[in-house]
């Protein structure tokens, strides 16, 4: 069943229940604030399943008295229960059903045809179950001819079963933003004119009031330093992957962290006019402008009741005017009844729960079930960089020893003294040492140099570790070809000094995955074109790139220039634009594009925010969803020829084209007809596999070839 049915059943519930260059600084940096409780929306989504669960076993409670005084299974079984006022009873049970089983169907209907003015599933099941019940209440007080009531309580209780199945495999709808909002501190340590701090509530703050922001904090709103100097960690809400030195007159963005500095900052902009309000506006903004295209079953149940719509006319009209009205109305019911095939309501949702499941053993969360249907459409994949196709981690990436100096004596110096500091890159160069079993050797008067990089003691010699900037401030030379050539390729450069005398030069870099090399090269190959989008500098963007061999490169772009990048790869002829992203500046471009896929390790905006998430933050994992979008597609083109395609002949033989040669489906024969149908669904359902979409999807071999 398609996305948009879980939506019309929300709705019924809510009715119910009114990268940046150098080293400056080797600032710390504090931890990220926990993330919001989903408790909220997860608790709303169990009750929906609950209650369908409810519905579902009272209807059937209700329906086994319906099948006992049901004329048709009187007849079909040979047997006879009828008792004075059988038949007001019986018609009392099925005005429970139809009302209580059948309520979120019948709000659905109002949904599809009264919101969005097209016909989907819910149509189809209401019209049939109307039908059959308007007319079998007229057969029980006013009018000759059989009853429906049978026909009306199975064709609930499947479709019940079938919403029932499909809301347990599925997470339900995105609350990207509130975790947004949990994004900002509650209180922030405003100055007065003495230069005393008041604890206040960030509600309370104007532009112009001056806050003290100090070491791992997150800043309280958008503002301009008038004192201090930090590294700024920004990577979440912009992506560049390396804390940005900023010092007097240079602006701050209210949700990052500050580093070991401590800031004297003047609010500049409060409530919506802050980055981060604005983030919120943009993803509020794509969710609601996002296509809302009907899910395969919704597709094929708006033809189907198009058809049977059309039938049901054309029945009422033919037989009216060569028999009875009460003839006609029993042949026209007949066609709307069996035009809604009990196995419509299973054949989708089984597939969808079946596929759900062989996700999950793939390492795919399918959040919306409509959006992922569209998966195998995709003919452009657009990446964010740092922590999907990198680590979102420095490494280092050479390391160029000088005056004599040795390569293991150089890191041992450097991974020595970087042992102290937290910094992003630090932890580079200490995870170097590590890995290379370096010995570390004993540090003593550690100094942080803001702005320049750091400094201490190894037994009596003085070891620095400075930036580019730093080394041009001092006066002290250096490989200047050497440091441009890498500054070229996107390194981040440091540089080794014992007691002032420079002993080489250490390059990093943002570790690709080793899995991105695969999936680039795999998705080119199926004619799929990729697309990097990142907030790192051109140089360090264009560096990848080339690594990879992505089809186009677009660097140094903040949040609201990533979904606008995503709309104009759509309007460009795009038919589906899909987005891979981990973090907070992501989540615009996720809710943009047609097909937002999260990164299980990344943020909880992102997450929420995606239609489909890799849990293993593995990107190849997304040709598993690719196969499996066609692996499922394929199948529900099967069901559905299981499930309408007899209404080929059924319907007109339901209309009476046959009549005068003996041939009509009575409603025992369509009933049996349904119920073989039913079961066809269900065993073929359970067969969906993905070995006929993929090669060597059980392989994994890690890319050697990366050039």
């Amino acid at each position: 069943m398609a996305e948009e049915n879980h939506q019309h059943v929300e709705q019924h519930h809510d009715n119910e229940n009114k990268d940046h260059e150098g080293h400056e600084g080797h600032e710390g940096h504090g931890g990220h604030e926990g993330h919001g409780n989903h408790g909220g929306h997860h608790d709303h989504h169990a009750h929906m399943v609950e209650d369908f669960k409810k519905r579902f076993w009272v209807s059937i409670v209700a329906s086994i008295p319906i099948a006992i005084l049901a004329p048709m299974l009187q007849n079909l079984f040979g047997f006879e229960v009828s008792f004075p006022g059988s038949d007001i009873i019986l018609f009392a049970l099925a005005t429970f059903v139809f009302f209580y089983g059948g309520k979120p169907f019948l709000t659905g209907l109002k949904s599809e045809v009264v919101d969005q003015h097209t016909p989907g599933m819910m149509t189809l099941i209401s019209l049939a179950i109307t039908t059959s019940y308007v007319y079998s209440s007229l057969t029980t007080f006013s009018i000759e001819g059989s009853d429906f009531y049978f026909e009306l309580a199975t064709l609930i209780i499947v479709m019940l079963l079938g919403h029932w199945i499909e809301m347990r495999s599925q997470m339900g709808a995105s609350k990207a933003l509130e975790e947004l909002i949990n994004l900002m501190p509650n209180d922030a340590h405003k100055l007065d004119e003495n230069g005393d701090t008041k604890e206040v509530s960030v509600e309370e703050l104007q532009p112009g009031d001056k806050i003290l922001v100090k070491s791992g904090e997150k800043v309280p709103l958008d503002g301009k330093i008038l004192e201090g100097k930090s590294a700024i960690d920004e990577s979440m809400l912009t992506g560049e992957s390396v804390p940005v030195e900023k010092s007097e007159n240079e602006e701050v963005i209210g949700g990052s962290i500050n580093g070991e500095g401590v800031l004297t900052v003047e609010v500049s902009k409060v409530g919506e006019e802050t980055y981060l309000s604005q983030v919120v506006d943009m993803v509020r903004n794509a969710q609601a402008t996002k296509s809302r295209a009907q899910g395969f079953a919704d597709k094929a149940a708006k033809w189907l009741f198009y058809v049977a719509l059309g039938a049901g006319i054309l029945t009422m009209i033919y037989w009216i005017n060569v028999s009875d009205f009460e003839f006609a109305l029993e042949r026209t019911v007949t066609v709307l009844i069996i035009a809604c095939p009990h196995a419509l309501g299973l054949a989708m949702p089984l597939v969808s729960s079946v596929s759900t499941s062989i996700a999950a053993q793939k390492g795919l969360l399918i959040r919306n079930r409509t959006q992922f249907e569209t998966v195998r459409n995709i003919d452009k994949i657009v990446f964010d960089k740092t922590g999907t196709l990198t680590e979102g981690s420095f490494g280092v990436d050479s390391i160029i020893p000088e005056n004599g100096t040795s390569e293991e004596d150089l890191l041992q110096l450097a991974y020595s003294v970087e042992s102290q500091s937290d910094h992003p890159i630090a932890k580079g160069i200490v995870s170097k040492g590590e890995e290379e079993k370096i010995q570390r050797l004993g540090v003593t008067d550690y100094k942080n140099l803001t702005g320049k990089g750091l400094t201490a003691k190894i037994d009596s010699d003085t070891i620095s570790i400075l930036s580019p900037g730093a080394m041009t401030d001092e006066g002290i030379d250096f490989d200047e070809d050497r440091f441009k050539e890498l500054s070229k390729q996107g390194k981040t450069v440091v540089f080794v000094l014992k007691n002032e005398k420079l002993q080489g030069m250490i390059a990093l870099s943002d570790i690709i995955r080793e899995s991105s090399y695969q999936v680039i090269r795999e998705l080119s190959e199926k004619g799929i074109d990729t697309v990097m989008i990142t907030g790192d500098n051109q140089r360090v963007a264009d560096g990848v790139g080339e690594e990879l061999g992505l089809t186009e490169v677009i660097a140094e772009v903040l949040p609201d220039q990533k979904s606008e990048h995503i709309k104009r790869l759509q309007e460009d002829g795009s038919q589906y634009v899909a987005m891979v992203g981990d973090g907070i500046n992501d989540a615009p471009a996720l809710a943009a594009a047609d097909i937002g896929i999260a990164i299980g390790a990344g943020t909880d905006v992102a997450i929420e925010t995606a239609d489909v998430i890799l849990v293993d933050s593995d990107p190849r994992d997304v040709l598993n969803a690719l196969n499996l979008s066609k692996a499922t597609h394929k199948k529900n083109i099967q069901n559905l020829w299981w499930a309408a395609g007899y209404n080929i002949i059924a319907i007109p033989l339901a209309a009476g084209i046959l009549y005068n040669q003996g041939i009509v489906v009575t409603p025992a024969i369509g009933a049996a007809i349904m119920s073989l149908s039913t079961v066809i669904v269900a065993v073929n359902a359970r067969m969906l596999s993905m070995d006929d979409e993929t090669e060597d999807s059980e392989e994994r071999q890690p890319a050697t070839e990366r050039k």
